[in-house]
């Protein structure tokens, strides 16, 4: 299982961020996983894949944790780094 860790900066406090990740949630969606909020953190669930989002007056962390089938479908763990990285960077940027 490959475990992919992403951290953003931002200088939007905590509600202003999470309403700036709408966005990133609908990207989300794009590749079958949704975002369930509980305050400042969220759950991530999806077909192969699971993982956090966690909030914080100055930076937003990702984790995803890719099971057996992201990998037997082919799922690039750097490829998919760097497309959250970079989708993460445009929602709060």
């Amino acid at each position: 299982m490959s475990t992919i860790k992403i951290s953003e900066n931002h200088q939007l406090g905590v509600e202003a961020a999470k309403r700036a990740l709408s966005t990133f949630e609908e990207d989300l969606k794009k590749f079958g996983m949704r975002l369930v909020w509980s305050g400042h953190a969220g759950e991530l669930k999806g077909t192969g894949a699971s993982g956090d989002v966690r909030v914080s007056d100055h930076d937003v962390q990702v984790t995803i944790k890719l099971g057996l089938l992201a990998k037997a479908a082919g799922i690039d763990a750097n490829r998919l780094k760097q497309s959250i990285e970079k989708r993460l960077r445009a929602a709060l940027g």
